[in-house]
Formats: C-alpha cells, structure tokens, sequence
C-alpha cells in the first residue's frame, strides 16, 4: 500500500478558485497519476483558511484574504463527485481550539491533518509574515513550535501531524532567519511526550524536498523518535499539482526503511488501520 492523502486540489497561486479546480476532470488527472505511481489510497486535504466558515476560527489577514469558499460544497464535492477520501488541513491556533473544534466536528472528514503554520501572527513557511521578522531567537521559536505541536497532538482534533517539523522550512543557510544551537533532539523532546500518548498518526512528507531547507519532513532523529513511541506513520506529498503525487517516495520509502517502518497509515471516517508498504 501506498497513500497520498496531504494533497490539495487547488494551487496556493493567487486568484485560483473552487470552481476552477473542485472539477471531476482535476479529481481525475490526480487519479491517474497516483495510479501510474501505484498510490492506491488518494485523498485531499484543502486548507481550512480557504473557507468561510474558518473565519468563526481566526481571523489572520491571511486567512481573511482566503476565506472565499463553502466548505460543505467542499465535502459534497469530494464525496459525491470523486472516489477521493475526504480531509482537511487545519491549524492549530491556541486559544481557538474550541472554535476550531467545532468547525471539524461538522464534517464526516476520512481523517483531519493538522499543522502549525502561525506562530501567534508570524508564519514559519511564508515571507509576507515571516515569525522571524519579530525579533525572537531560534531557541524561543523552536521550543514554541514544539511546545504546540505536542499540544496539538494532545488535543485529540486531528488524526495525521502534518510536516511536524516545519519550523525548519528555511533550513539553517539564512543568517536572518537563525539556526537552533542546542540539539535538535532537545526541541523534539517538547512535544515527544504528548505525540506517543496520542498515538496520533505523524506524517512522513516529502514536500520538505521541495523548500530551501532540502530535506523530508520530519528528519530522520524526530522519525526514529516517533518510531520508537510507536505512532503509526502516513506518508504524503503536500502536492499542489497533480505533478507532484508522490514526490521523490523513493527517497521516503528508503528512509521508512532504514528506521524499521513495514506498515503505513491507512484511513476511513477517522478510523485508522496499519498497511504493509508497498506499491500496488
């Protein structure tokens, strides 16, 4: 089995539209190409900044600037249209949980992936917001991200940790955007705990191949540390385009190997089963 179920169907490109992209005709394209890879589990997860009903949430600029679509025509599509599973990329925002809560509980989602994309109103991955622009040291972000990151696992709203260590996005080659002192293994050690008590899924993506800092999400020590805590692990590409289906897996599969990872996650209405990994 392989899966790709952190895929979006719209590009993150300005003026796209629901309309344009909700379509039978891209569900498709990205249909044939997962089956070309041998993906046979295919799901999307669009971002939940795209809907109004996130805006009851947060109201980021960002996310005021995005909020155009109706997130149960979202759902409808997906079910009614394609053969895709049916997810949503939420954020974790302290403080709002309650808020984002209820917007997921409305939706009979095949699974909930959550991120941290905001540190308070500083993006870790998009240079409008950039959290470095603030001033904060590298230790003060990286024990921030992990301190939530443990929290959004604890929360119990979302069942796949997307690019659980995206505070890295950058990687350490920009002098303005400061690389961590301390062993990497120190931060991780944050949210360690609550992870392995959730059991939560954590997401092994290869979107971080395609970012400045060149490399999968999570590294292999954070991976070896989930491994170790016994969390199930859903493999994905964050793909935008149908292009990127299954990016560079070859790469993910050799390192699911090398920590000792035989079964990957599979989902259905929340519900997860473990699969032997392997293309079909």
């Amino acid at each position: 089995m392989l899966t790709d179920y952190h895929v979006h169907l719209r590009p993150d490109a300005e003026n796209t539209t629901a309309a344009e992209y909700f379509t039978q005709d891209n569900a498709q394209r990205y249909r044939e190409v997962a089956t070309e890879l041998g993906i046979a589990e295919l799901g999307v997860a669009e971002h939940v900044y795209r809907f109004t009903a996130a805006l009851d949430v947060w109201q980021h600029p960002l996310w005021v600037e995005n909020a155009r679509d109706d997130i149960d025509r979202y759902c409808e599509f997906v079910r009614g249209s394609t053969d895709l599973k049916l997810g949503i990329e939420a954020d974790f925002i302290p403080g709002r949980e309650e808020q984002m809560r209820a917007l997921l509980e409305r939706q009979d989602w095949d699974y909930v992936v959550g991120s941290i994309h905001f540190l308070a109103d500083g993006a870790l991955d998009y240079d409008r917001f950039d959290v470095w622009r603030s001033g904060r040291s590298a230790d003060h972000v990286w024990k921030t991200y992990f301190t939530w990151l443990g929290e959004a696992a604890a929360s119990g709203m979302f069942d796949i940790l997307a690019h659980p260590d995206l505070v890295k996005y950058w990687g350490p080659a920009h002098p303005e955007r400061p690389w961590p002192e301390k062993d990497l293994r120190f931060y991780y050690d944050l949210a360690m705990e609550q992870i392995a008590e959730s059991g939560i899924a954590i997401e092994l993506s290869t979107a971080g191949l395609r970012k400045p800092v060149g490399e999968i999400y999570p590294d292999r020590a954070f991976l070896e540390m989930v491994v170790d805590a016994g969390n199930p692990i859903a493999l994905s590409s964050d793909a935008h385009t149908p292009e990127q289906l299954g990016f560079e897996y070859d790469q993910a599969l050799e390192l699911l190997s090398d920590v000792g990872v035989t079964e990957i996650a599979v989902f259905e209405h929340r519900n997860v089963t473990l699969q032997p990994i392997g293309a079909t």
